[in-house]
């Protein structure tokens, strides 16, 4: 059973929660390999974000945005050979746009990095607001992507087949003659 609205935003306070998140349930197999794409991720997203916080050297945090942009990339990648259900959703386009912008910030704060730019914490904040919305933007699509291909609701079973015109008008002459 899905978990309410109100429960995920109770537990998914950080990027690895997202990312467990992520390893839960699943609804088929370009499903199942979109959440390990983002799970990665969102945990390399983590760990740059953790490592920044701690004060950690310029030098280490670097490196980790460095990966972070690589994994960003082949993420970027894998959307492109997605099936065409998942392309054909609104909402695939707008996660697309959102980790495009991700992958802009990811690179700023990057050149900050390297160049110990004074606008580096400027960056930081930067990317991780844009990484929140783009992980937001994410789980929305896998949810829209996993309800539309899932089972019918009952409602749609109980309900009668929906007669097209000419059925309807064979009917309303059957109807008459008898």
């Amino acid at each position: 059973m899905p978990a309410s609205l109100s429960s995920l935003q109770q537990t998914l306070q950080s990027f690895g929660d997202i990312s467990r998140f992520l390893r839960e349930g699943v609804a088929d197999e370009d499903s199942r390999q979109l959440r390990d794409s983002l799970g990665a991720l969102s945990m390399h997203i983590d760990e740059a974000t953790r490592l920044r916080r701690s004060g950690a050297d310029a030098s280490a945090v670097t490196a980790r945005v460095v990966e972070l942009a690589q994994c960003a990339r082949e993420h970027q990648l894998f959307l492109t050979g997605l099936g065409s259900a998942w392309h054909a959703l609104y909402e695939f386009g707008a996660y697309q746009r959102a980790l495009r912008e991700l992958r802009d910030t990811i690179a700023a704060w990057q050149q900050a990095l390297e160049r110990h730019s004074a606008r580096e914490g400027t960056c930081f904040r930067q990317f991780e607001l844009l990484a929140w919305r783009t992980l937001g933007e994410a789980l929305l699509l896998i949810d829209m992507y996993e309800h539309d291909s899932g089972p019918q609701s009952d409602l749609s079973e109980a309900l009668p087949p929906r007669l097209s015109a000419w059925q309807r008008v064979q009917a309303w002459l059957r109807h008459l003659r008898g």
